[in-house]
Formats: C-alpha cells, structure tokens, sequence
C-alpha cells in the first residue's frame, strides 16, 4: 500500500462567473520513504496540489488516500489531527514567532496533543540536536541566521514524528551555501530516518537532491521520473 495515493483529484476554484481550473485530474502515487521534488512555473497547480497533500485544502473531485485512509472528505477537526501527526511543514519564510526561543518554537506541535512541558522539553531540544542546533536552544530568531532559522523550522517539522515532510521553497530565502547544507540535512533525514520528503522548488540544483522529479503544466503533470545522480 502507498503511503499516498491521489486519484483523479481535481481543484476548481470560483472566480465570480469564472471557474478557475488548478488541478485537472491528477492521479499518483508516493511510497514511504521517498524524497520527491515537485517542480513547475508560476501558476501550474503545484502549490495547490501541496496544499491538498498538507490537508490544507480539499479537492473539487477525486480521492487522496493517506497511509490508507480516503481524507479528502473529512472535516476540519480530523484534517488538523491529521496535519499534527502525520506531516510535518517547512516554509520558505520559515514561519517562527519572532519573540519565542528556538526550543519553544519547536515544542508548538506538541502543545495540542496535551503533552507534559518537561516531555516536550526533552522531544524539542532532541529535534534541535538532530538538525544541528544543540546549544543554540535558548535564541531566539533574531539572534540566528536564516539557515538556523530554517533548521528550527526543520527541527519543529520533526518533533512529532511526523511521517512526512512537505517544504515549499525551504531554500527561497537562502544563500547558494546554506541551501546546500539546508539540502543536505533533508538528505540525511530521508536517508537515515526513513522520512517522506516532499518538496516545492523552482531551481534544478534544488531538485537534483532528490530521488523523483514531479513536473507540473496547467495544472497536470507532464513528467514524472527518476534523477539521475552524475
């Protein structure tokens, strides 16, 4: 069984007396422990298509089965139960609040599960050492460079174990070099982890770290396919 599978998923969105056609009839499949990179210009439904697998949004028409359950027609509490246990985000703005430490930061996922502070001490600052971070738990985001910061979001992105990760753009906001480390440690994750990464890049360097390449037109996909490591 696939961890995800989509069929025939469709996104139409109204648009006065326009319908706006973001995804046309897009069937996959992604197993456990895959790293993909989705690919596309502005506009060609990739982001939506992100947005339907984070359980941000429900498709027009059409299935997503997730780790065997059909979610597309849940409601809204099951999706966020969903979005806190099964997938972990990374943004390209790396989404911090400004005036709280880095390990508070990342015990924020684990506060709607009603776990003890001094358990999600100890599971934030073990995510914090997994990336890299270990001594830097008391900072606060103003105080480390984008690539930390993007690290503590990675770090938040694990803390509950979550199966899946979903990045839009996590390198967008960084330098060549640091986009590399960044890239480096989702590697190392999918490698080592076992973690289902699935990201959103517009740079072909970004998308040769991962294993499959998704490309997205007009909101269908037009290739799908191996990277083939030089």
């Amino acid at each position: 069984m696939a961890l995800i599978e989509v069929r025939e998923i469709t996104k139409v969105y109204r648009l006065g007396d326009i319908d706006l056609r973001a995804l046309c009839a897009v069937s996959l499949g992604i197993e456990k422990g895959e790293f993909i990179a989705i690919m596309g210009p502005s506009g060609s439904g990739k982001s939506t298509f992100m947005n339907i697998l984070g359980c941000l949004d429900k498709p027009t028409s059409g299935t997503y089965m997730l780790e065997g359950t059909d979610v597309s027609g849940l409601g809204r509490d099951e999706l966020a139960a969903i979005r806190n246990r099964k997938i972990g985000f990374v943004f390209q703005g790396f989404n911090l609040l400004p005036r709280t430490s880095a390990i508070e930061n990342v015990e924020l996922p684990m506060l709607y599960d009603g776990i003890a502070a001094s358990e999600r001490r100890k599971k934030a600052a073990e995510s914090l050492r997994i990336v890299g971070l270990e001594g830097r738990e008391n900072h606060h985001p103003s105080q480390l460079s984008g690539g930390q910061q993007q690290r503590v979001a990675i770090a938040r992105a694990l803390v509950n174990s979550a199966p899946i990760i979903l990045a839009d753009e996590p390198t967008g906001n960084l330098d060549t070099k640091t986009s590399l480390e960044i890239m480096e440690l989702f590697e190392r994750l999918n490698r080592e982890s076992d973690i289902t990464i699935i990201l959103i890049t517009h740079e072909a360097d970004i998308a040769a770290h991962s294993r499959r390449i998704i490309k997205f037109v007009d909101g269908c996909i037009v290739s799908d396919g191996p990277v083939i490591k030089s």
